[in-house]
Parts: C-alpha cells; structure tokens; sequence
C-alpha cells in the first residue's frame, strides 16, 4: 500500500513539474533573450544553416575542401557530416561504376 501511495505521489509530482517547466519557460527565458544569448536573430539561425548531403553531392570539391577543414579542426558543425557523407558516396558511386566497366 506504501508503495503505491509513494509511486503515485512521485508520478503526480514528474508530471507537475515538467508541466510548470513547459508553462515558465518562456517566462524563465524570453525569445528575445535567448537571441542576445547566442548571439544569433531568427533569420541569422535559419541563413545558417548547414548545407544538405544534396548540396554536397552536386557541388564534389567544395564537399572535399570541407571534409579536409573537418579533419584539420578549422570547420565543425552539421555541414561536416553532411559533405563526409556527400564524399563517401561519391566514392562508392566512382568504385561501382569501375566495377562494373563503365
């Protein structure tokens, strides 16, 4: 009996307080706030963002050259990732073809 009263109490409380963390944040932390806090307004965080394997695919050097500042440790981020995966295909695109006599 004990044990249940203790599991319903804990369950009431989670659910209290993660519905006053969803309530308060934007109390807690304005948006506007937030954008002096990282240093970036909306439209700065959506121009940039990190360019997509299909960018990558079409444009091989580029995808090479950030790969290689990846390696070195001058870029980071999702656009590193994204051109890797870009190049690796590519590779495999270029081996297959061999393969087969093309």
């Amino acid at each position: 009996m004990t044990r249940r009263r203790i599991l319903i109490i804990v369950l009431v409380s989670l659910i209290i307080g993660f519905g006053a963390g969803f309530v308060l944040r934007p109390v807690i932390v304005p948006v506007n706030q937030m954008a002096a806090v990282t240093g970036l307004s909306p439209t700065a965080r959506a121009s940039a963002a990190p360019r997509g394997t299909q960018y990558f695919a079409a444009h091989p050097d580029e995808a090479r050259q950030v790969t290689a500042q990846c390696a070195e440790g001058t870029a980071r981020g999702g656009e590193c990732a994204n051109a890797e995966q870009a190049v690796i295909e590519a590779e495999g695109r270029k081996r297959f073809k061999k393969f087969m006599g093309n």
